[in-house]
């Protein structure tokens, strides 16, 4: 059975997580589903200062949305802001320090958040691979803080705001790394293994909400 499964996740991976899989994928996107304009719509993107955050904030930016950037390195970030600011030419992009891996300062950053903003999606992108196996402050380790926890953590406590909205969606973005591994829920944080960063991170993309590539789990409007 573990055999049969490696191979057909491999076949898998080959197919739709590769170049070529890509390319033909492709062959089925209609351009005109992106030509859209979101005024009037808040969105907020984790990890939104580097790679496809910042593809996506920028993305969403020229199309007249409001964006909320939520990173956790200030210089990289305001670096960020100030880019899609300048090729956007939108000036409704606001920038949120917050670290992830710490559930406390996510449920503040809430709090305050809905005192002043609305929200109608929100993209869970951030994400870290530390190879060294570190717990945070509360003794969890980084990995599953940042990229389990946290996500899960952030959605729960922005629901209430979510659902205030016209059709809210929550999208989180995973990986094709996660085929990889098999879910171990007896060992979510890592303790009983060899520390391998690669592996938990597929693990915490496999725990991650969907587990599915690119799912996108949504709330009623």
């Amino acid at each position: 059975m573990l055999l049969y499964r490696s191979a057909a996740w491999f076949a898998k991976g080959l197919r739709e997580y590769t170049k070529s899989g890509y390319e033909s994928a492709s062959k089925d996107f209609v351009p005109d589903d992106l030509e859209v304009q979101v005024p009037g719509r808040a969105f907020m993107v984790t990890g939104g200062n580097s790679g496809i955050g910042k593809a996506t904030a920028m993305e969403i930016a020229k199309r007249g949305g409001t964006v909320h950037l939520v990173c956790r390195d200030h210089s990289r970030a305001e670096g960020a802001r100030a880019e899609i600011i300048r090729e956007s030419g939108n000036q409704n992009i606001f920038l949120h320090i917050v670290d992830l891996s710490v559930p406390k300062s996510i449920w503040k950053f809430v709090e305050n958040f809905k005192q002043e903003h609305t929200l109608n999606v929100l993209i869970n992108n951030a994400g870290c691979m530390v190879n060294k196996r570190e717990l945070t402050e509360d003794g969890l380790e980084k990995n599953f803080a940042t990229n389990t926890l946290g996500v899960y953590v952030l959605t729960t406590a922005l629901i209430p705001v979510l659902e205030k909205e016209h059709d809210p969606r929550v999208i989180t973005v995973s990986s094709g790394g996660m085929l990889v591994q098999k879910l171990n829920i007896d060992d979510l944080q890592s303790e009983r293994t060899a520390f391998d960063g690669t592996m938990v991170y597929a693990q915490n993309k496999m725990a991650g909400p969907g587990q599915s590539p690119g799912s996108q789990p949504e709330l009623a409007g």
